[in-house]
């Protein structure tokens, strides 16, 4: 199982907690973004799937912990982000400096309907290592889910958040 096929049978919910400066580096849209281009791509496949889940009443939200200024990868993915939203995915955004005393895991994670984590990792420069660790533990689940909820209670909407950009 991958974590999309997980995403994919939620029936409640899915929550999506990033901590990382750099995802995607090398993604043709974050390079055309660079180059002064709109930064926009197809995300049609994500969009709809995102729409899917909200049509079955699943709720998706997504909390993201980041450094201000924001790194310029982040500044290109709070510029995309809006089409997330539009697609019905709730995004918060909380500065590093207000998560500090928060215990966080090491990793991402989504947490499909309390009751399964799925984390994924990236390398150091930010590329997908395409490695990803489920877990069904109680424990794993009640942990992540507390600090899902802490980020999301601290956190800004998206459409409120002002991000510094240097």
């Amino acid at each position: 199982m991958t974590v999309e096929d997980l995403i994919r049978r939620a029936k409640h919910s899915v929550l999506h907690l990033e901590m990382r400066d750099t995802y995607t580096p090398q993604h043709p849209a974050y390079l055309d973004w660079l180059a002064g281009g709109t930064g926009r791509y197809d995300r049609t496949t994500f969009k709809d799937l995102v729409r899917e889940l909200a049509g079955r009443g699943v709720a998706m939200r997504r909390a993201r912990v980041v450094s201000e200024p924001l790194s310029k990868e982040i500044q290109w993915e709070h510029m995309i982000s809006d089409e997330n939203v539009d697609a019905g995915e709730k995004i918060r955004w909380l500065p590093r400096t207000q998560a500090f005393d928060l215990l966080l895991p090491g990793a991402d994670f989504y947490l499909v309907d309390n009751r399964v984590v799925a984390y994924n990792f990236c390398a150091g420069d930010g590329t997908d290592t395409g490695e990803e660790v489920f877990s069904s533990a109680p424990d794993t689940v009640a942990q992540c889910l507390l600090a899902f909820e802490q980020v999301w209670e601290r956190a800004t909407p998206h459409a409120d958040y002002r991000p510094s950009m240097k």
